[in-house]
């Protein structure tokens, strides 16, 4: 039975409630993955969602900082967590449905603005996280396994406004990139939304610093979604809903949507 799933970095589960109840009522995904909760789980505003049929939840929270949730529609159990890099966030929960699919919802560290670890700890942080990351997926294939979140890196050329000048930039630095392939080649992971839209520049984020983001259009793809090799060609329809970063009081992330019939 096919299921359609979205992944956005809310940027405070709280303040956007009514966005997110938005998204679930005019898009109804059957299961949305959000980051940057912001917010411990018992303070998630979970009698809204419930009501509008997302019944199932799996979370970490934590005040005031990162935070990642998996609202449901369909019945889904808890799959457990991981601390990857020993940081003590909350960075990943993953949920197993009926149908035995695994999903994890990840959130990168973003890794601060300068791209060097020796004078910049959050930038260590982050390539430190993803290593943990390609170890785990490498000791522990990935099968039945869709992973998605704001893993914060832009990987191809495409996937920002300009290559050139974001080489240096946290985000798409040839480093980052490295380790995020690496992740991606420990566990055979496939690029859902690249196998859908191959060609063309893909934005998933804009900085709330553009007076007017989008006649600037200066994006990145930092949300992805993928697949365990054994269900990626069960993958289809994928599509970022750009129009979300113009509602009222947004998130800079816009949702990345993917149906998988399975």
């Amino acid at each position: 039975m096919p299921f359609t799933l979205a992944t956005w970095n809310i940027n405070s589960v709280r303040l956007r409630e009514a966005l997110v109840s938005r998204l679930m009522t005019e898009e109804a995904p059957d299961i949305l993955c959000l980051q940057e909760c912001k917010s411990p789980v018992e303070n998630i505003p979970l009698a809204q969602f419930q009501a509008l049929g997302y019944r199932y939840i799996v979370a970490r929270g934590q005040k005031g900082y990162n935070g990642v949730a998996i609202l449901s529609k369909r019945p889904i159990m808890d799959a457990g967590d991981r601390d990857f890099a020993q940081l003590g966030h909350a960075r990943h929960v993953s949920a197993q449905l009926e149908n035995g699919v695994t999903i994890h919802n990840c959130y990168v560290p973003a890794g601060g603005d300068i791209p060097d670890r020796e004078v910049n700890a959050k930038f260590g942080q982050k390539l430190d996280y993803l290593t943990e990351m390609r170890d785990h997926f490498r000791w522990q294939k990935p099968d039945r396994a869709i992973l998605v979140g704001d893993l914060n890196i832009a990987p191809r050329e495409d996937d920002v406004w300009d290559h050139k000048a974001l080489l240096k930039i946290v985000s798409h630095t040839p480093v980052e990139v490295d380790h995020f392939n690496a992740v991606m080649e420990a566990g055979a992971w496939q690029d859902v939304t690249r196998k859908d839209i191959p060609d063309g520049r893909l934005y998933s984020w804009w900085s709330y610093r553009a007076p007017d983001w989008n006649a600037a259009d200066k994006g990145r793809r930092l949300d992805h979604i993928w697949a365990s090799p054994d269900i990626a060609n069960a993958a289809h329809s994928s599509r970022i809903l750009r129009p979300v970063r113009g509602w009222d009081q947004p998130s800079d992330h816009v949702p990345v949507f993917a149906t998988f019939d399975l």
